[in-house]
C-alpha cells in the first residue's frame, strides 16, 4: 500500500463508506468508524466481492467529508 493512502472505500451494509486506512488493519470483532460516523465491524471491511461493491451506493456524507478536507 502507498504511504500516502489515508482512506479506503469499502462496501458494508448500508453503503459504500470511506474508512481510515488503519481500519483495514483492525481485527474482526472490533468496531471501526467511517468518515460519516457510520460504524461497522472491522471484519466487514475484509474480503468484499465485486458484487458487494456494485450493490452498495456511495455514501454521500463520506464523500462530502473527504472533499472538504484540507
Amino acid at each position: 500500500m502507498s504511504d500516502y493512502l489515508t482512506y479506503v472505500w469499502r462496501p458494508v451494509t448500508g453503503g459504500r463508506h470511506a474508512f481510515p486506512i488503519t481500519a483495514t488493519k483492525t481485527p474482526a470483532g472490533v468496531p471501526v468508524m467511517a468518515f460519516c460516523g457510520a460504524k461497522a465491524d472491522a471484519g466487514e471491511l475484509h474480503d468484499r466481492s465485486e458484487v458487494d461493491w456494485i450493490r452498495e451506493d456511495t455514501c454521500m456524507r463520506c464523500w462530502h467529508v473527504l472533499t472538504t478536507r484540507p
